[in-house]
């Protein structure tokens, strides 16, 4: 269990990324949803150690991260969103090194190790290339692979599938539910679909607070009755955004479809639809963005 108990941070231009965060993430996938900027990279930072907190406590397992961190960073596997290599290493060799920078020293048990983790993460055939010369699924794929070095109990991936092709990223989705049925796993993304897929449970982070948290099927029951949905004249659609609590719209044939948060039917033309996650995320960021406070679940 990873516990989170009101923590904040505020960088040295004033930015306050976190502001008084608390979760509770058992063992599974945990998916933390938020735009761009929310303050996702800043929790995950915090608690892989690479940055501390002005305020607040995080506790892993009866580890204090602040006050342990070499006890957290040898049970921690950590993706980030921005994973460099060197150049013109190998897969394998690259792997070999990072697991002795984790105390690996036995050459055969490294070796054991390496071609597990290739194996798993399906590079076996391409583990004597360069990783710079990877495509960008094969590199989060070997993201995972180094982050799984020492068994950690503790796995956190920022925006892994940012970029992907759809069949990549359904080999990452396998990858990642694979290894969350036995470990602490965060996935932090502004990608719904990613979350909906693969968690049990998320949270909705924004403005660098906690917005809403729950199991995604409960959350969605929570809307049920409330999101109508429209199709208009992209002309039209300005006029409606005006009347309307609109919480997403996207077009569709040259025609917009318009999602509408509201505890009756707003007009003849619209009809009532089932919530999916994305709804939810975009009705908790309206609600956001227009002052009111989302309901925890």
């Amino acid at each position: 269990m990873l516990t989170i108990r009101n923590l904040s941070k505020t960088y040295n231009n004033g930015v306050k990324a976190l502001d008084a965060i608390n979760l509770d993430i058992p063992v599974g996938m945990f998916g933390l949803l938020g735009p761009n900027g929310a303050g996702k990279s800043s929790l995950m930072r915090t608690i892989a150690t690479l940055q501390s907190a002005d305020h607040g406590e995080i506790v892993f397992n009866g580890i204090k991260v602040a006050e342990q961190p070499d006890q957290i960073r040898a049970t921690l596997g950590y993706l980030p969103q921005d994973f460099n290599v060197y150049p013109r290493i190998s897969a394998r060799d690259l792997l070999d090194h990072v697991a002795i920078l984790k105390g690996i020293i036995n050459s055969k048990q490294r070796k054991q190790l390496v071609d597990t983790l290739l194996e798993q993460t399906n590079l076996h055939q391409v583990s004597k290339k360069a990783v710079s010369s990877f495509s960008g699924g094969m590199r989060q794929r070997f993201g995972i692979a180094q982050a799984l070095i020492g068994n950690p109990e503790l796995i956190i991936v920022d925006e892994p599938t940012a970029g992907l092709d759809p069949e990549e990223r359904n080999r990452f989705h396998n990858l990642l539910a694979d290894i969350g049925q036995s470990k602490v796993v965060i996935l932090s993304t502004h990608i719904v679909e990613d979350v909906a897929d693969l968690c049990p449970r998320m949270a909705v982070l924004a403005q660098g607070r906690i917005q809403l948290e729950g199991e995604p099927a409960a959350l969605m029951h929570e809307l049920h009755g409330q999101v109508w949905r429209t199709v208009v004249d992209k002309q039209q659609a300005p006029a409606l955004m005006q009347q309307h609590t609109v919480i997403s719209s996207h077009l569709q044939a040259g025609r917009s479809v318009l999602h509408v948060l509201s505890e009756q039917q707003p007009a003849d033309d619209f009809v009532a639809v089932t919530p999916d996650l994305e709804d939810v995320y975009f009705a908790t960021l309206h609600k956001v963005r227009n002052g009111s406070t989302a309901c925890l679940a």
